[in-house]
C-alpha cells in the first residue's frame, strides 16, 4: 500500500485512516488475494472461453453495435480504468437516460435481458482482473460521477482494488427492481441504495481477509446458480 501521505488529498481524513491503519497490517492477505486472482482467472478462462465466445455472437446478432461496452470507473485510489462487460444496452445508452439500470429499462436488448438476469454480462471483466485493474472479491466500481458524491468514509473502499462481486452486490442483486417507477433515480441511488451497499463494503474491508474473499467467492455461485 502506499504510504497515507502518499494518497490523494481528499484520502487523507480521519475517516479514512481507521481503514487504511486496519490494512497495512494485512499485507501478506494482499498477496495471496492477487495469487488467487491469477490462479482463479486462467481456470475460469479454460471454461469459460467457448460460452463467453457464443454469448459474443448472441449480442452481435441481436442488435447493432460492438460486443463489448467499455466504461470508465474508479478503483484503488481513485484511478480510473475500463471496465469490460458485454453490451446488454443499445448503443448510446449512456446518452438516453440514467447512469443506473432500472427494471424493464427499454434501452436494454433481448439477449441483455437475459445475460442481466445471470449476471453473464460480467463474464469479460476476468480480463480485467488478469490485467490488474480489478480484483475478483471486491467493492463493484461506481463512475465518477457517484464517487464525486462519496462521504468521507466511502473513500476507504477506494484503497482497495475494485471487484467483480461483493457481499454488496449480492444483497443487492434486485437493484433494478428498487429503482423500478422511480422519478429521479439518481437521486434515490444516492440517497438511499448506495448508503446501504457502502455498510456491506466497509465492512468488508474492515474486515478484510484471505478467507473472507474466499467464502465470498463460494457465496456469489451458490446465489448465482440459485
Amino acid at each position: 500500500m502506499k504510504s497515507f501521505q502518499k494518497l490523494p488529498p481528499q484520502f487523507q481524513c480521519a475517516e479514512v485512516k481507521e481503514y487504511y491503519d486496519i490494512l497495512c497490517k494485512k499485507q501478506g492477505s494482499f498477496v495471496f488475494k492477487r495469487i488467487l486472482d491469477i490462479f482463479a482467472s486462467v481456470i475460469l478462462l479454460v471454461f469459460l472461453i467457448i460460452p463467453i465466445a457464443i454469448i459474443a455472437i448472441l449480442v452481435k446478432t441481436d442488435s447493432k453495435g460492438p460486443v463489448f461496452y467499455r466504461q470508465e470507473r474508479v478503483t484503488t485510489y481513485g484511478k480510473k480504468f475500463r471496465i469490460l462487460k458485454f453490451r446488454t444496452m443499445v448503443t448510446g445508452a449512456d446518452r438516453l437516460g440514467t447512469l443506473v439500470t432500472t427494471d424493464s429499462d427499454s434501452r436494454v436488448t433481448k439477449t441483455g435481458r437475459i445475460l442481466r438476469k445471470y449476471r453473464l454480462d460480467e463474464l469479460p471483466q476476468i480480463f480485467n482482473v488478469l490485467s490488474g485493474s480489478m480484483s475478483i472479491v471486491g467493492t463493484r466500481p461506481e463512475v465518477q460521477h457517484y464517487v464525486d458524491m462519496y462521504e468521507p468514509e466511502y473513500l476507504a473502499t477506494l484503497l482497495m482494488p475494485a471487484g467483480i462481486t461483493s457481499l454488496a452486490s449480492i444483497m443487492y442483486k434486485d437493484e433494478e427492481k428498487l429503482l423500478k417507477g422511480e422519478i429521479d433515480v439518481d437521486r434515490v441511488y444516492v440517497e438511499k441504495i448506495l448508503p446501504e451497499k457502502m455498510k456491506f463494503n466497509l465492512s468488508y474491508v474492515k474486515n478484510f481477509s484471505f478467507g473472507s474473499d474466499i467464502k465470498l467467492m463460494f457465496k456469489t455461485v451458490k446465489e448465482v446458480f440459485s
